[in-house]
């Protein structure tokens, strides 16, 4: 059993998100309300530190709300992703390993909202290192416009086929409101451990 305090005010909040917008309003809507919620419960945003898609919808509205954003962003998406010069802080770094890395070693939680494949990358791999036991920090979808349906169906399903531990599904919380979801994070209890930066 996992035992410490829950996240407190001015603790870092990870989000994983598109570069793009997605076709369904809804999607801009929740990214810009968790924007506001983390801003407003005095949390931080730490995120991949691109203006594009909900990336830049999520920073804006921390920004926007009075809230500190910290952005991690590779050289190489400096230009592609548009890196958002107006942030708390930026770290540009060498390779998406290195951006994955100082991001889990930055964050205490970590929320993925509306994306693509380098959003369900980042995901998984933050979901297998809890699975592995190189940290213990809660982790979060939201499930906007019923976008995960069929990725929760199939971790389900994964479970009942034995492939993964009911215990490691529990893992991901998962609601279609963010505020919820934000909280049902602070009040999972989590020992956060650093991340055991030789198995990165």
């Amino acid at each position: 059993m996992m035992t410490s305090s829950p996240l407190l005010p001015s603790q870092n909040i990870c989000v994983y998100c598109g570069s793009r917008t997605g076709l369904h309003p809804a999607h801009r809507k929740a990214a810009m309300e968790l924007g506001e919620q983390i801003a407003q419960r005095g949390l931080r945003l730490v995120y991949g530190g691109g203006n594009l898609g909900l990336m830049g919808v999520v920073a804006d509205a921390v920004l926007s709300a009075g809230g500190e954003v910290i952005g991690v962003i590779p050289e190489i998406l400096v230009q592609k992703e548009a890196a958002h010069r107006a942030l708390t802080q930026l770290f540009i770094v060498s390779s998406m390993h290195e951006r994955k890395a100082q991001m889990a070693e930055l964050s205490d939680a970590f929320i993925a909202l509306s994306g693509g494949l380098g959003t369900l990358d980042e995901l998984f791999e933050i979901l297998t290192w809890a699975q592995l036991g190189l940290h213990q920090k809660p982790c979060g979808l939201l499930n906007i416009n019923g976008y995960y349906n069929h990725l929760i169906a199939f971790l389900d399903h994964a479970v009942a086929e034995g492939f993964i531990k009911a215990s490691h599904r529990e893992v991901l919380l998962v609601s279609d409101s963010p505020s919820v979801l934000l909280e049902q994070l602070l009040q999972r209890q989590t020992k956060a451990q650093p991340i055991a930066k030789n198995l990165l």
